[in-house]
């Protein structure tokens, strides 16, 4: 038994889900996702819960059981709520601003770096009052779009270890590495004679 698939998806008011030539289509206040769903597996809308089962106990089958509900769920939510991850610019001169819908950066490169938003993600660029450390923010009704647009921007500048600097996920723990300690003596440092 799939203790995930088997769960049922409350669904809100103002949320519709409908099947069209094997693809799932969720509708809600803010916006609309669509989503191939497996042949075999079955979402049924009943009762303000949405039931997704299956016809067999195949290994495969299970799998993609629970997978589909997950997905489901996630569609439901982003139409409602929305998704949103949030990244934090750390290190000196390190600078972000807003260009038209994209987002220029300074991340200690010769050059400006400029990202420009998948469609139906958007960014918003802020500063934190007390440390003046930027932040972007990145807001979508997708879940993997956001994720994969954060993952993308992470990479332009990943947080090294020794100082920290560098692109993070807010609360993401940075581990750390002592640097080079300073040992007496220097050239000639030796035995005196």
């Amino acid at each position: 038994m799939s203790r995930i698939g088997n769960q049922p998806i409350a669904l809100p008011a103002g949320v519709e889900i409908s099947r069209n030539n094997g693809h799932l289509v969720v509708q809600g206040p803010k916006g609309s996702l669509e989503r191939p769903v497996p042949g075999n597996i079955q979402v049924e809308v009943d009762g303000g819960q949405v039931l997704v089962t299956r016809p067999d106990d195949e290994q495969q089958t299970r799998a993609l059981h629970g997978l589909t509900r997950t997905l489901v769920a996630n569609m439901v939510k982003g139409v409602t709520d929305g998704y949103e991850k949030v990244l934090d610019i750390v290190g000196v001169g390190f600078r972000a601003e807003m260009v038209g819908q994209a987002v220029r950066m300074q991340l200690g490169y010769s050059h400006l770096v400029e990202v420009h938003p998948r469609p139906g993600i958007s960014f918003e660029v802020g500063q934190e009052t007390n440390t003046r450390q930027f932040f972007l923010r990145i807001k979508g009704i997708d879940k993997e779009t956001v994720g994969q647009q954060a993952a993308e921007i992470r990479s332009l500048k990943k947080p090294e270890p020794y100082k920290g600097k560098g692109i993070r996920y807010r609360g993401e723990a940075v581990r750390r590495k002592a640097g080079k300690t300073a040992k007496g003596g220097g050239k000639g440092g030796g035995k005196k004679k």
